[in-house]
């Protein structure tokens, strides 16, 4: 909004805005496994099951590959999610829970 009136001895005009700041809640969340954990040890197994299980017997070209790959990937990220905690990460969570931390 401008304001003439408020002018004074200037040249120049005030403007002033509104900015509508709304509180929202984001979501953070991490997913994680404890060292050493029982979570980790199936974690490990479930990985080392599907490397058992990939056909690698006819890798003669690049889109077999890349489907042993890509097999490879969905199987490690099932057992990720089978096994790791969700945690969420919020404004009362510990200081030092942010992503640098490893």
């Amino acid at each position: 909004m401008i304001h003439p009136n408020w002018q004074l001895f200037s040249d120049h005009t005030l403007l002033t805005i509104t900015i509508p700041i709304t509180e929202e809640n984001i979501i953070t969340f991490k997913f994680s496994i404890a060292k050493n954990s029982n979570e980790e040890e199936l974690f490990i197994k479930d990985i080392a099951t599907a490397l058992r299980n990939l056909n690698t017997s006819d890798l003669s070209d690049s889109n077999r590959l890349e489907n042993v790959v890509n097999t490879l990937t969905v199987s490690i990220e099932h057992a990720w999610r089978k096994n790791a905690k969700q945690t969420n990460i919020t404004r009362h969570s510990k200081t030092w829970w942010n992503e640098n931390y490893n």
